[in-house]
């Protein structure tokens, strides 16, 4: 086992659109099959005894898109936790509440939330926007993702190189990965790549 193990990792499933889109079909198509590749590697990252997986579903900016991707993608984030809550977990799903871009039906996990039986932690980030996370230490100094630890490693599918806004407080120290293919070409070696990838790495914490 590699001498570093990351308790808490950030996946940001980028590319569903491009892959529909070389697929031959509408970029709104492409969001349903990013759905499975999340369920294996939550799966995997049980089994290799990591403590906490945070989900990028969507922002604040992506509610901008056009309507019929954003009921696209707004479809995909309940169908998403309403898949990945079956295996059992400590849910919270964050995000801006307020706005009309949050779905409804994931209000019941705002708190975390054991689901069949809890276990690993899964965050869920959902109509969320750094701007409006930080506007919260305002008011109480904390925030709004206060219960979400550091994260030691954010893996990023797609092939871009940004953050694109991914919890900036916890991310503060992670170490980034990158993966060019799509998110719905995800391949069960991704995440035993990253690992092993990651335990070459000098984690330091600045210090």
């Amino acid at each position: 086992m590699n001498k570093n193990k990351p308790k808490h990792i950030g996946i940001i499933p980028d590319g569903n659109r491009r892959w529909a889109k070389e697929h031959g079909m509408n970029k709104e198509d492409g969001y349903e099959y990013g759905l499975l590749p999340g369920l294996r590697l939550l799966r995997q990252a049980k089994v290799c005894g990591i403590e906490e997986i945070t989900y990028y579903g969507f922002t604040v900016d992506n509610c901008k898109r056009p309507a019929v991707q954003f009921d696209a993608f707004q479809r995909a984030c309940i169908d998403a936790v309403e898949l990945l809550k079956q295996e059992g977990a400590d849910l919270l799903v964050i995000g801006n509440t307020n706005s009309k871009c949050f779905p409804d039906a994931l209000l019941p996990y705002t708190e975390r939330t054991p689901v069949n039986g809890g276990g690993i932690r899964l965050n869920f980030l959902v109509n969320y926007g750094w701007e409006w996370d930080l506007s919260h230490m305002c008011l109480d100094g904390r925030p709004y993702s206060s219960d979400i630890s550091r994260v030691d490693m954010v893996i990023r599918w797609g092939g871009m190189r940004r953050l694109s806004g991914f919890l900036p407080i916890q991310s503060v120290y992670a170490d980034f990965y990158v993966i060019d293919r799509y998110w719905p070409d995800y391949k069960d070696c991704d995440l035993p790549d990253a690992l092993k990838w990651y335990g070459r790495q000098d984690v330091t914490l600045g210090g």
